[in-house]
């Protein structure tokens, strides 16, 4: 299927983006073709912008931000056929952006080829093409004079690690704003809770995607946090923020699988290594005035856990669950919930884990093959944002360690957790002090900052 679909769609081609201002609001939209016709036009609207933000902005850095955005939709549409070539026509991209591109598409995929069972390492197998630019692009960057918000932009997305990173940064620095797209009931209300003002903005892939996928295109996952990290620079730049606050944790450079000799990490768009690559992008190529950075990265999952538990008024509010998200509900039965789940209960009393979850997953032994999983016993480490292997088998033990203690039978999901792998592994507790004590010294953080995460490590 995929030799016969890339032979029908040679050339994937990115044709133009429009922007206009109505009513303060702000709506983008851009256009992909590729072959038999098909073309998609997924929009955006970013609500209540300022119209001195939008009409006093240079045009230049305007289509610049529109343009560039455009080129982080790529990917949702171009996997529907996986075209050898992508053809920029929208705007000039330098080699060295290419390359850049080019180093996204192949890292950030990998999920996708990996489900899909694509060999990608051929060196044609992907291309990209555009004009190079006529002169290089100087003297507009950073943000437009008289603009500049001192506050710092939080994108919220609903689960515990915004959450921290909102509430942690509101009390050091007083207010905190949030950003939200395509706002679900829990990011909503986590950012009335904890944010200054809020900005919103509304997403709408093209259905035509989603006609094709029910005709057997291709599918899969893409890199959504690349996606929002355009557009949270895009979003800094119009209300005039100087810094976005991310919400990537060290546990997300851990990999899930092999594949044609690659690492696959569901998570790349949210390891430092993107991280890196996409500061030193933004600078060069769009803003040199805005400092995006992921305040959770010296912590990894079960840290954050531990400092989330202090933080009691988000426990009937916050949701980790992709399965629940419609329905504002956790699921219970994926990765994620037992995640969340594991890594929680060693820090909340019982009152506090019914605060959040309806029962007790350790009682479920149907969730075994998911633990064992997250544990790195299994075929592959989940398809989903979850800790490394080393916290999950720390927070497996404390919390079997919190149970022992209390003088009670373990459940039956934990009790067989415990033999089959627990009591296999040695030092568990030196291991399990030494996850909670850890602290990743390959971070962006401003100068300071650090000494907000570290006290409770």
């Amino acid at each position: 299927m995929l030799e016969q679909l890339r032979e029908q769609h040679p050339r994937f081609i990115y044709w133009r983006y429009e922007s206009e201002y109505v009513g303060g609001n702000l709506y983008l939209r851009w256009q992909f073709e590729t072959a038999l016709n098909i073309t998609f036009t997924p929009r955006v609207v970013i609500e209540n912008l300022p119209e001195d933000a939008w009409e006093g902005c240079p045009q230049e850095i305007r289509d610049n931000l529109v343009f560039h955005l455009g080129l982080a939709e790529m990917p949702s549409y171009w996997k529907a056929a996986c075209s050898p070539e992508i053809i920029v026509a929208a705007g000039p991209l330098s080699c060295e952006q290419i390359a850049w591109w080019h180093d996204l598409f192949i890292n950030g995929m990998g999920e996708f080829f990996y489900v899909n069972k694509i060999d990608f390492t051929a060196p044609d197998f992907l291309t990209i093409r555009a004009e190079e630019p006529k002169e290089p692009k100087s003297g507009w960057l950073g943000v437009p004079q008289g603009l500049v918000n001192q506050r710092v932009l939080v994108p919220i997305g609903g689960g515990k690690d915004s959450v921290v990173t909102l509430e942690i940064l509101r009390q050091q620095l007083g207010s905190v704003d949030c950003m939200l797209l395509n706002p679900t009931p829990a990011a909503e209300k986590i950012a009335q809770m904890g944010g200054e003002s809020t900005v919103v903005v509304r997403r709408t892939i093209d259905p035509r995607l989603l006609e094709l996928n029910s005709q057997g295109y291709l599918n899969g996952h893409t890199p959504f946090s690349s996606y929002l990290a355009f557009l949270n620079v895009f979003c800094a730049i119009l209300f005039g923020y100087r810094r976005v606050a991310v919400s990537n944790e060290r546990s997300s450079n851990e990999g899930n699988a092999l594949f044609h000799g690659h690492e696959i990490n569901h998570q790349y768009s949210k390891t430092f290594d993107f991280e890196q690559k996409f500061r030193s992008y933004v600078a060069e190529y769009i803003s040199d005035g805005v400092d995006f950075f992921s305040f959770l990265r010296p912590l990894y999952e079960l840290q954050i856990a531990q400092r989330f538990a202090t933080m009691e008024a988000y426990f009937p509010i916050f949701r980790s669950c992709n399965r629940g998200q419609k329905t504002n509900s956790w699921c219970e039965s994926c990765p994620k919930c037992l995640f969340a789940y594991v890594i929680l209960y060693p820090f909340l009393s019982q009152e506090q884990l019914d605060m959040i979850f309806s029962q007790d997953l350790f009682a479920r032994s149907d969730l075994l093959p998911l633990a064992y999983e997250l544990l790195g016993v299994g075929e592959k480490k989940p398809l989903e944002c979850v800790g490394t292997h080393e916290e999950n088998l720390a927070a497996f033990h404390l919390s079997r360690r919190k149970i022992e203690a209390r003088g009670e039978p373990l459940p039956a999901l934990l009790a067989t957790v415990a033999s089959e792998v627990l009591d296999k592994q040695s030092n568990l507790d030196q291991r399990a002090e030494a996850v909670l004590k850890a602290w990743n010294e390959q971070n962006a953080l401003p100068a300071g900052w650090d000494a907000w995460l570290y006290p409770s490590a």
